[in-house]
């Protein structure tokens, strides 16, 4: 009777014990029972009981989803690359406007809002007809563009590498846009008829965008893709160009500028 008193103290003992040691709870949901000895900038360290005393382990901080303390305590870790808490405080919305849209007859207006860290979307609103009329066609009517952003990530990793700015680097965008308006057509042997056209298209845009002091951005690229319109003698669409009869082909490019907004 005293030897089963014995055991179960023993197992009672043995069980407090076990629960009353840290965990370290890992991205891929994997435990360590553990007791945590220090937390660096970049890794925690460790001890298993089970093993032994004297040897201390180390793990990545970016492998660690959250630690739960012997008092219940959790402490949370994110991602040093790609958590969000490492860009809480730089500025994640855009407005841009296309430096070179009037020159073509248009003005294109942008607005970007990061999802998370190497990715986010963006919207663009064009005016037709705010620019320059080199053909004298009088047009007017709008397009819209909507894309989805993948910010290029690095090709290794090192401990502390981060992101200058979450808005900032090479991108790849998958893009639709829609174009719809009308203009003056000519044969110069009387008064021109009015015709209306809409297009669309699927582009793949690559481009690159530099941030400066988390306040002014530039944003190059040039894309291409398929599109098709309803007016095959057209070629240019103000959003994109080709996408007719001659070919389902379409090419886009610009240069934006613009602010960046908390």
């Amino acid at each position: 009777m005293n030897y089963f008193k014995y055991l179960l103290f023993v197992i009672l003992f043995s069980s407090f014990q076990l629960s009353a040691q840290d965990r370290i709870i890992k991205t891929n949901r994997d435990t360590i029972v553990c007791k945590v000895k220090e937390i660096s900038t970049d890794e925690v360290k460790y001890i298993v009981t089970e093993t032994s005393m004297d040897i201390l382990f180390g793990i990545d901080k970016n492998e660690i989803f959250k630690i739960i303390l012997e008092d219940g305590k959790e402490l949370s870790f994110s991602h040093s690359l790609y958590g969000g808490k490492t860009y809480e405080n730089q500025k994640k919305q855009a407005i841009k406007v296309n430096f070179l849209a009037p020159l073509t007859g248009n003005m294109t207006f942008s607005y970007e809002r990061l999802i998370r860290p190497s990715r986010s979307w963006e919207v663009s609103l064009g005016i037709i007809g705010l620019g320059d009329d080199i053909d004298d066609e009088d047009p007017r009517g709008a397009f819209v563009k909507f894309g989805m952003k993948f910010i290029k990530s690095p090709d290794f990793y090192l401990k502390g590498l981060r992101y200058a700015h979450v808005l900032k680097g090479t991108y790849v965008k998958p893009e639709i846009a829609f174009s719809t308006y009308s203009y003056d057509r000519w044969d110069y042997s009387s008064d021109p008829d009015r015709e209306h056209n809409w297009a669309m298209a699927f582009n793949i845009i690559v481009g690159k965008q530099y941030i400066f002091n988390d306040i002014f951005l530039l944003d190059m690229y040039f894309g291409l893709g398929y599109g098709f319109s309803d007016n095959d003698d057209t070629a240019y669409h103000y959003g994109f160009s080709g996408g007719n009869s001659d070919s389902a082909l379409t090419v886009t490019g610009g240069l934006k500028i613009g602010i960046l907004l908390k």
